[in-house]
């Protein structure tokens, strides 16, 4: 009997069961309570969920070929990889951020942006978080946790709270640390109502959280093509690493904007987006196999990653204010927290922050200029670092 049991020990997975597969399994129960439960950005949390799941079960057929963190599993006999292998060439091959930001082009108007030109300078302002936190990751090295300059520049855009910019550029200058950088960049992006709000109240008086926006003029048709194409060419020749992700997001939105291509547009917004989000979370959360992602300098990427957030929410709040010294027409720096480009999230909150200080206020629209401004300038700044590091 005793050697029956030994022998379904042995050729069962339950011998490969370590504490850093226990503790996975914990993560896992947690981002997957944060998607159901809470609601917070599950159509990436439950597949990064997953994908984490199942690195850190004694799998057969997913893993091979895989080579992340330092690990590297051998093909199998007949010299093909496992599903992962395959799936991750998605991001190996920089196919799935670009994909994704066609979607978002696609689902995003960027019409209060061009009503109120001026939030540019908020999104702008935003990305002082990621260039704050890319000197920290750098100092890190004095508390004993190293990180080099292209470490520095991928964990950095973390503050910018944009996934699919995240992915593309870590798998550009730290490809051994896109597991820790994706999960920490979905992470706080589905924790925007939860992070922003304490810092947005801190940062504002009463008087500063009532100011009333004047309604924002219709924009034209033709206005938004002519932006699309522009600011697509502009972004194109500053920064020429950010092409793939520009050319795509434009490209999405001048279908969205043309009115004739229904069929593409929708499909941009709905099925190609949906369909890449599976596949692109399953391959980000089969990175976090627990011994390789249970250590000091992959921790130390969480913890950077708030402090990234946190100080780019308050450097679009700073922004708005220091704005409001010189200008007649003043901002409610509540949405200079929606510089970060979590979209439309982060314009929500600010709606909801300005909301509980006047029910009959409504920031909605004018919070998604600096919503959307933060994605190209999230992209651009990403550009630079590939230009400066890469």
């Amino acid at each position: 009997m005793l050697e029956t049991f030994h022998n379904l020990y042995v050729n069962t997975g339950f011998s490969h069961i370590g504490w850093q597969m226990l503790v996975m399994w914990v993560v896992v129960a947690t981002l997957l309570y944060l998607a159901v439960y809470k609601k917070f950005e599950p159509l990436l949390l439950v597949p990064i969920a997953f994908g984490a799941l199942l690195a850190n079960l004694p799998t057969e057929g997913i893993m091979e070929g895989l080579e992340f963190a330092g690990q590297t599993y051998s093909f199998k006999e007949d010299g093909t990889g496992g599903l992962f292998y395959y799936f991750f060439q998605g991001i190996h091959l920089e196919l799935f951020p670009p994909i994704i930001f066609m979607g978002v082009g696609a689902l995003t108007d960027f019409g209060p942006l061009i009503a109120n030109p001026r939030t540019f300078l908020l999104g702008g302002a935003a990305q002082f978080g990621v260039f704050g936190v890319f000197i920290a990751a750098s100092l890190m090295k004095y508390i004993g946790i190293h990180y080099g300059l292209q470490e520095a520049g991928a964990i950095s855009i973390i503050g910018g709270a944009d996934g699919p910019t995240s992915i593309f550029l870590a798998n550009k200058l730290a490809p051994h640390l896109i597991g820790a950088i994706a999960v920490s960049a979905y992470s706080y992006m589905a924790l925007v109502p939860v992070i922003q709000p304490p810092i947005m109240r801190f940062l504002t008086t009463k008087e500063e959280r009532r100011i009333r926006m004047k309604s924002l003029r219709k924009v034209s048709k033709l206005e938004k093509l002519i932006f699309a194409l522009v600011i697509m060419m502009l972004c194109v020749i500053l920064v020429p690493p950010a092409s793939p992700l520009m050319f795509m997001l434009f490209l999405g939105n001048f279908m969205r904007e043309s009115g004739v291509v229904d069929r593409l547009s929708k499909s941009a917004q709905n099925e190609i987006i949906n369909i890449v989000t599976v596949f692109l979370g399953t391959s980000v959360g089969i990175t976090m196999n627990g011994k390789y992602f249970l250590t000091a300098q992959t921790l130390g990427i969480l913890a950077l990653g708030v402090i990234a957030f946190a100080l780019a929410t308050a450097s679009g709040i700073w922004m708005a204010k220091l704005m409001n010294l010189f200008s007649k027409n003043k901002i409610n720096p509540l949405i200079g927290s929606a510089g970060v480009s979590a979209v439309p999230m982060a314009a929500r909150v600010s709606q909801v922050e300005g909301q509980k200080e006047d029910s009959s206020n409504f920031l909605l629209m004018h919070a998604m200029g600096p919503n959307v401004a933060g994605v190209i300038g999230t992209a651009l700044v990403a550009g630079f670092f590939m230009t400066m590091l890469g």
